[in-house]
């Protein structure tokens, strides 16, 4: 299992420099992780770095509250795209699927992955866990499923927690093999990032990439 290949190496601290954007697009590129996941303003500039790799550049939408409109989002989404993007990790509508109007947070996730798939783009969404009961985290995998999106996915790593092996199987759970479970959030160590993916998980949302691959 080249375990480097499952992970999507992260920086979404909003005080990150260019300076410090530049050493993960290194890290990325020496130790062959399957991404660099920025935020949408370095999506150009990392993707200006990583063009001709086996590196994808990937970047939040929506992040990380989820509470922007819609037409925010799709927005968004076309210019990372326009910007050089090949995966998109969108936020809910949190506030809505807690609320029991799942029409609204469906009709959210596929106006987003409407736009990233008509450019071949993957789109992942992003449930934020920490903050659902179990037949939520359940309810909001399968609405993920049926619009069609490519990866559920646990956390922003923002919230009051990240992953844990619980939401995961309960995500795998509910999707089966529809589509794939990203776990990202809290995975610090090579013990901890097996674990998520024996629970299911196709791919993992880390800052300690380094750590994890012992280096």
């Amino acid at each position: 299992m080249k375990l480097n290949r499952y992970l999507d190496h992260t920086l979404l601290k909003p005080e990150a420099t260019e300076q410090q954007i530049d050493q993960a697009v290194r890290e990325a590129l020496e130790n062959h992780f399957y991404s660099v996941m920025v935020n949408p303003y370095w999506v150009k500039h990392v993707h200006a770095q990583l063009a001709g790799s086996d590196v994808a550049t990937a970047c939040v939408i929506g992040f990380p509250l989820g509470a922007n409109t819609t037409a925010i989002k799709v927005a968004e989404a076309k210019q990372a795209i326009a910007d050089g993007v090949d995966e998109l990790d969108m936020v809910i509508n949190i506030g809505e699927l807690k609320g029991g109007h799942y029409d609204v947070v469906q009709q959210d996730i596929e106006s987003v992955v409407t736009a990233g798939h008509a450019a071949n783009k993957v789109v992942k969404v992003i449930i934020e866990t920490a903050l659902l009961t179990d037949g939520e985290i359940v309810k909001a995998s399968e609405i993920v499923a049926d619009a069609h999106a490519d990866f559920v996915k646990t956390s922003t790593g923002f919230s009051t927690r990240g992953a844990s092996v619980h939401d995961v199987s309960l995500m795998k759970g509910a999707v089966q093999d529809r589509i794939g479970v990203k776990a990202s959030g809290g995975i610090h160590t090579r013990d901890e990032a097996l674990a998520m993916i024996d629970a299911g998980a196709t791919r993992l949302g880390v800052s300690a990439s380094m750590a994890i691959i012992g280096k």
